[in-house]
């Protein structure tokens, strides 16, 4: 009788436990939300700062949103800090700001970004965690072009870009030595090819955006679908319309959002509300880039423009994505390359450390190969 009176005891018990943890998760008070999943964890965090911004009834600082979406680990997809190595100078703003990676290159289609090139990866090299090595110093219109392609990839770039792929109206790319007439000129086809094999992307710079090298873009898409375009500063002069379409025909095209733009610019109308509808549209496939703050007075106003997007995205599981996710998607499916997996040999037998070859990623070979650089 005793046993059978605890038993019915411990089912009520359980029964209350069930009831108060289905209430306490209703109201959003479930304690334990996310508890062990890293990425649960850096939404919820993110949406109760965000929630406080809100209640503070008053337009956000830079400092404010910068700590809000801080879990987040935003990442700054298009940089040109590596031209006179720039980027040393902008290590602290960085920090500060809470700007957790850089895809890192320099110049644009020229010969000087062979120099820039090497800062970016000098870069890499100091500090593997932070930057993401892109480069573009190559004459496309060489055949010698792919030799250069293959080596900066063999060795551990993760892409290229920003390639000068069309332009007639930038003051400075319209003017590089080694652009493109359109983004099918060239060796750009037998590139597209080769770096598809590498899991790489290409940026690709284009203006304007529309007319013919809009029509030659398209074709690229089509004809090379395995190959992942992003367009760099796809919404500048563009329209969301124009972007909903590219986007929704191609599935290998991504967009490099450049908020500062959007945000700060007079030319753009200072009205970015427009291209939200569009980043829900396709949570996959938008990035935001600072462009190093070209045209808007400063880097440190293009990384305030990036919060302020993902502010307006009003969604913290999306600007996850945006900020973060979408371009470590693209870098994470990069195998290890065979040049990358011999010198991790040649460390093994050096070190007598054991490394499992066969699954390492290229970001994580080029972060091993880096650190025993350094020592």
């Amino acid at each position: 009788m005793k046993l059978k009176t605890v038993r019915i005891t411990l089912l009520a018990l359980g029964c209350i436990v069930v009831i108060g943890a289905a209430l306490l998760i209703s109201s959003g008070n479930w304690p334990f939300k996310g508890a062990g999943n890293p990425e649960i964890n850096a939404v919820n965090e993110v949406a109760e700062r965000v929630e406080k911004l809100k209640q503070a009834e008053a337009t956000p600082t830079l400092e404010q949103l910068a700590d809000a979406f801080e879990p987040l680990g935003l990442i700054d997809v298009h940089n040109h800090d590596a031209s006179a190595s720039r980027y040393s100078n902008m290590m602290s703003v960085w920090e500060k700001n809470n700007v957790d990676k850089v895809v890192l290159f320099g110049d644009v289609s020229e010969p000087s970004a062979i120099d820039s090139d090497a800062a970016s990866w000098s870069a890499y090299q100091l500090s593997p965690d932070q930057f993401l090595p892109f480069f573009s110093g190559f004459d496309l219109h060489d055949e010698g072009s792919l030799d250069v392609i293959r080596d900066n990839l063999e060795k551990g770039y993760f892409g290229l870009g920003e390639i000068a792929a069309a332009s007639s109206f930038s003051p400075i790319v319209s003017k590089v030595a080694w652009k493109a007439n359109d983004p099918m000129d060239g060796f750009l086809p037998q590139i597209y090819d080769l770096i598809a094999t590498y899991k790489a992307p290409i940026l690709v710079h284009i203006d304007p955006p529309n007319g013919d090298p809009i029509v030659k873009l398209e074709e690229a898409l089509a004809a090379h679908p395995n190959t992942t375009f992003i367009f760099g500063h796809m919404n500048v002069y563009n329209s969301p319309e124009e972007l909903d379409r590219l986007l929704g025909k191609y599935p290998n095209l991504y967009a490099d959002f450049f908020a500062g733009f959007a945000v700060y610019s007079a030319e753009s109308g200072r009205n970015p509300e427009p291209f939200i509808s569009i980043m829900k549209k396709y949570p996959d496939r938008f990035m935001l880039g600072t462009d190093s703050g070209y045209g808007i007075g400063s880097e440190l106003q293009a990384i305030d423009a990036m919060y302020r997007i993902l502010y307006l995205l009003d969604d913290p599981a999306l600007a996850k994505k945006i900020a973060h996710d979408n371009m470590m998607a693209l870098i994470e499916a990069q195998p290890a390359t065979k040049t990358q997996l011999e010198a991790i040999q040649k460390l093994a037998s050096e070190n007598g450390k054991s490394y499992n070859s066969e699954e390492l990623t290229k970001l994580e070979a080029g972060k091993i190969l880096a650190e025993a650089r350094k020592g």
